[in-house]
C-alpha cells in the first residue's frame, strides 16, 4: 500500500493556498481549513482591494499632476486665473463595488485552482488538538464549522497560516461608519470629505495618499518624526514632501489618544492635548496575529512577545510536524513572502529539495504615489555596519522619459560592495517602482556587479535607463577609488 502524507493547512491566504498547491503536486492528501474564503485578507480585505482602490487614485493623481503641462485641455477649462472645482471627480461607491467584485472574483479563481488540484476545502475555524503527537507522529486538527459542529482531522504535518487582524486602540474603536479600520473602508458609498488617518506606516501612508488623490482633505497623524519610519529615509522624505505639496496635513511626533463620534463628525484627541476633527477617521496602527485560541502553545508552538509564531528559515515551528507561514509569523508581512514560506514548508515536510528563505533577496513595494520599492540591504544596514557598501542616488528629474511624462519626484538608489562591485541592494522611488525594481532584484539575487548591470541594454528613453546610469556611476566611482 502506498503511503500518502496527510497535510492540513489552517488558513487560505497566500501562505495557505500556495502551500496547498505544492503539497497536492507532490502527491499529498491536502485539506485547507478556511474561515472567510480562499485568498485570505490579502485578496478579500487587504492587498487586492487596496491596490484596486489605489489604481483609481493613481489615475486621478497622474491626471491632476500633469494634464496642463502635457497640453491637455478640458471642455470645462476656465480662463487662466479663474477659480473652480477640480477638473475630475470620483464616484467612491462605484469604485468600492468594483473593489469588492474583483476581490470576490480573485477568491473564486483561487478556489477553483485549488479544488482542481485535488485539495479539500473546509469552511470553518481550525485549531490544534490538545493531545499532542500520536504514536505515528500525526497530530489532530479540530475544525469548528460555521454551524457550530466540530470535525476532527489527522495530519502528518500541519501548516498554520492564520494571518492577522487590525489592531485597535481601547479609546478608538472602529464603528464601521465614521471610525474605520482598513477592512471597513470598502463599505463607504460617499468619499470622506475630511479624513483623519492615524498611523503613518505602510497601510496609513497608502490610504492617506489614495484618499487625498480621490479628493478627500486628509490629515495624517504620525507618532514618529516622519512618515514610513521603517523605510529608506530618502524615500520617506520624498513622499512626505509630495504629501505636503499636494495639501495633506502631516502631523508628526503625535499620538492619537482617542477617537470618538460627535454627531456626524469624529473628534481625535492628540497626545499634546489638541483635538482635531473630521468627517471620518481611519485607524491604521498595525496588526495582531490570529494565534489566540488555536491551541498553539499547548501543542509546543513557541510564540514571541507579540503573539507571532516563531519559525526558522524552512518555516518550522518549535513543535515537530507543525509549520507556519505568512503574517502570523511576522517574518516579513508581504503576500509574496507568505506564499514562499508556505511553499518552502511543503517542500521540507514532503522531503523535496528546499532552499531556505533568504530575506535579503525579497523585493517589496509601497503603493503610494510615487511608489517606493526596495530590495536587499538598506541604508540602515550600511549605516550600522551590518553591510559594507557604497551607494549612489540618481534623481529621476534628469531622466529624459521622466521629463516627457512630467515626473518630478523620485530617484534610483543602488548599493554595491566596495571591492567587487556586487549589487547588494537598491531603492526606486517612481511611478510603477514595483515594476522597475525587478532588474535590481535580479542583480541582487544573482550577485551581479555594477559593471554587468551597466552593460545591459536599456530602452531609450525609459525610466529603467536610470538604473543602468546609476550602475555606471557606481562603476566609475569604484574605479576611481581603486586607483587612488
Amino acid at each position: 500500500m502506498v503511503h500518502v502524507t496527510r497535510i492540513v493547512i489552517i488558513g487560505g491566504g497566500p501562505g495557505g493556498y500556495e502551500a496547498a498547491l505544492v503539497a497536492a503536486q507532490l502527491g499529498a492528501e491536502v485539506t485547507v481549513v478556511d474561515r472567510d474564503g480562499l485568498g485570505g485578507a490579502a485578496v478579500l480585505t487587504d492587498c487586492v482591494p487596496s491596490k484596486t482602490l489605489i489604481a483609481t487614485a493613481e489615475v486621478m493623481t497622474g491626471f491632476d499632476a500633469s494634464y496642463q503641462e502635457l497640453g491637455i485641455r478640458l471642455a470645462c477649462d476656465r480662463p487662466e486665473g479663474e477659480g473652480g472645482e477640480r477638473a475630475i471627480s470620483v464616484d467612491l461607491g462605484k469604485v468600492n463595488r468594483r473593489v469588492k467584485r474583483l476581490a470576490i472574483a480573485q477568491s473564486h479563481d483561487i478556489t477553483q485552482s485549488v479544488t482542481r488540484a485535488g485539495v479539500t476545502v473546509l469552511r470553518g475555524k481550525g485549531r490544534l488538538g490538545s493531545g499532542g503527537q500520536a504514536a505515528d507522529g500525526s497530530r489532530e486538527v479540530l475544525v469548528e464549522a460555521v454551524g457550530g459542529s466540530t470535525q476532527s482531522l489527522r495530519a502528518d504535518a500541519v501548516l498554520v497560516a492564520s494571518g492577522v487582524h487590525p489592531r485597535e486602540a481601547p479609546d478608538a474603536r472602529p464603528d464601521g461608519e465614521r471610525i474605520l479600520n482598513w477592512k471597513q473602508v470598502y463599505d463607504l458609498e460617499e468619499l470622506p470629505r475630511e479624513l483623519i488617518v492615524v498611523g503613518s506606516g505602510v497601510t496609513g501612508a497608502e490610504f492617506a495618499g489614495a484618499y487625498q488623490a480621490l479628493g478627500s482633505k486628509v490629515t495624517l497623524v504620525s507618532s514618529r518624526d516622519r512618515v514610513l519610519p521603517g523605510e529608506d529615509p530618502d524615500a520617506a522624505e520624498v513622499l512626505e514632501e509630495v504629501f505636503r505639496r499636494r495639501g495633506m496635513n502631516v502631523m508628526s511626533r503625535l499620538r492619537a489618544e482617542s477617537a470618538k463620534r460627535v454627531g456626524d463628525r469624529v473628534e481625535v484627541t492628540l497626545s499634546d492635548g489638541r483635538v482635531i476633527t473630521g468627517t471620518h477617521c481611519l485607524i491604521a496602527i498595525g496588526a495582531i496575529p490570529n494565534t489566540a485560541g488555536m491551541g498553539l502553545e499547548e501543542a509546543g508552538v513557541k510564540l514571541n512577545d507579540w503573539g507571532q509564531i516563531v519559525v526558522d528559515r524552512v518555516s518550522r515551528t518549535s513543535a515537530p510536524g507543525v509549520y507556519a507561514a505568512g503574517d502570523c509569523t511576522g517574518v516579513f508581512m508581504l503576500a509574496s513572502v507568505a506564499a514562499m514560506q508556505g511553499r518552502i514548508a511543503m517542500y521540507h515536510a514532503l522531503g523535496d529539495a528546499v532552499q531556505p528563505l533568504n530575506l535579503k533577496t525579497i523585493a517589496s513595494n509601497i503603493f503610494t504615489d510615487p511608489e517606493i520599492a526596495t530590495v536587499g540591504y538598506t541604508a540602515a544596514d550600511v549605516s550600522c555596519g551590518k553591510m559594507d557598501a557604497v551607494e549612489i542616488k540618481l534623481p529621476l528629474r534628469g531622466n529624459p522619459r521622466a521629463k516627457m511624462q512630467g515626473i518630478r519626484d523620485g530617484f534610483v538608489k543602488l548599493f554595491c560592495r566596495p571591492g567587487t562591485g556586487i549589487v547588494v541592494g537598491g531603492v526606486v522611488v517612481a511611478p510603477r517602482a514595483s515594476e522597475l525594481i525587478h532588474s535590481i532584484s535580479l542583480a541582487v539575487d544573482n550577485n551581479l556587479t555594477v559593471e554587468q548591470v551597466a552593460g545591459a541594454f536599456t530602452v531609450y528613453p525609459s525610466l529603467s535607463g536610470s538604473t543602468a546610469e546609476a550602475a555606471r556611476q557606481l562603476h566609475i566611482r569604484k574605479r576611481a577609488e581603486s586607483e587612488s
